[in-house]
This record gives structure tokens, C-alpha cells and sequence, in this order.
């Protein structure tokens, strides 16, 4: 299976973002992961839309957008149109979860479903058959630069065993330490913040990743 990184740009410079993607570029990520917080369903806000729509016009990387908002059927249009390509949003939100995977899938996007570290895997079972990616939070989501949970570990292998071919994503305290434990447990897409923008050689740290 194909090892994806996925540069969080919840850690990068927001000053120049242009400059900021053109790193993950020469790294060859596969993904850009764009953090979108409502201040609701985590205690932080962050980008929206327009951010999102000014940045596809500098970057070629498929954009993975993980909406942290209480409702996101709500905004499921706007964030096809600003470039999604991915739109992930949680189990533990308030939308209907099949009306909004019908939405994104009938906008042309793919439709990626996560769960909170306490929250069970068998949550995203019912709705598999639709998915083109399930994440796996290894941290409490809301803010960067926490710690990886081990403890989440069983979910992905369980979820693997189950599903060979998905795509398994895993976000929170992902360094070239806790990548190896996450591999091991069946994830194929690390979403790397700090570790790549933080880095002296984002590039080679993306390459690294991979491994």
C-alpha cells in the first residue's frame, strides 16, 4: 500500500502560505491538509473558505479539507467550491452523516469521515461503502503540536484488517517517531504539521515520512 503525507497547514506560516505550499510541492506531499474550526465543535477557530479558494490558485496538491464543525452539511458547498477534493468532517457532529456524505459524493468530492480519539471506529461502519478515507485523530482535535495517543492505535489496525484497500489517516503528533507506530498499525496518510514546517529540510522530512 502507498504511503501518503498530508502537511498540515495548521502549522505553517500564515504570512506566506504561497511560499509555505511551495514546500510541500518540492517535497512531492501527496495531500494538503487544511484545518477548518468552527470555535463550537472545537474550542478554536481558524480558516474558511476563502482562504481555502486563495490558496488552490498557488497549489496543484489536491486539497484535504477536515472540517471540525458542528454542522458541516451546512457548508459543504463552499468548500467544494473554494477546492476541496477531500472534505472530511467527525462522527460526533450534528449533521445528518449520510445526507452530508451524499452531498459531498453528489458535488464531486470525495467524502472522508473521522472519529475522536474516544470514540469507537465501528461509528464510520455504517457508511464505509462510501468513503474514500477514514480518520483516525491521535490527538484531542482542535489544536497542533499535542502529543500522539498510542492507545488509538488498536482502532486503525482493526479498521484495516477490516478494509485492505482504504485509506487510513491518521492526524495528531505525527513525527518520523510515531510514524513508524502508525504504519505498523495499518495507516497509509499522515497528516504532519509541525513536523514538516518545523523542519530545517521540510522536503527531505516529507520523503522521510513516506519512508
Amino acid at each position: 500500500m502507498k504511503y501518503k503525507v498530508s502537511p498540515s497547514m495548521l502549522a505553517s506560516d500564515y504570512a506566506n502560505l504561497e511560499k509555505e505550499l511551495k514546500k510541500c510541492e518540492q517535497g512531492n506531499a501527496d495531500l494538503i491538509h487544511l484545518d477548518v474550526m468552527d470555535g463550537h465543535f472545537v474550542p478554536n477557530i481558524s480558516i474558511g473558505a476563502p482562504v481555502i479558494a486563495a490558496m488552490k490558485k498557488v497549489c496543484d496538491i489536491p486539497f484535504d479539507v477536515h472540517l471540525m464543525i458542528s454542522e458541516p452539511l451546512k457548508y459543504i458547498d463552499d468548500f467544494v467550491k473554494a477546492g476541496a477534493d477531500i472534505i472530511t468532517f467527525h462522527t460526533e457532529c450534528d449533521s445528518d452523516i449520510n445526507e452530508t456524505i451524499d452531498r459531498i459524493i453528489s458535488l464531486g468530492c470525495k467524502a472522508s469521515l473521522a472519529v475522536k480519539p474516544n470514540t469507537p471506529i465501528s461509528e464510520v461502519y455504517p457508511y464505509l461503502d462510501r468513503l474514500s478515507m477514514v480518520l483516525v485523530m491521535t490527538v484531542e482535535p482542535g489544536f497542533g503540536g499535542q502529543s500522539f495517543m498510542e492507545f488509538t492505535m488498536p482502532k486503525v489496525k482493526e479498521l484495516r484488517e477490516k478494509c485492505p484497500l482504504l485509506d487510513i489517516q491518521v492526524d495528531g503528533g505525527v513525527t518520523l517517531k510515531t510514524v513508524k507506530i502508525a504504519k505498523q498499525a495499518g495507516a497509509n496518510v499522515f497528516v504532519a504539521g509541525s513536523a514538516v514546517f518545523k523542519s530545517e529540510n521540510p522536503k527531505e522530512t516529507i520523503m522521510q515520512l513516506k519512508g
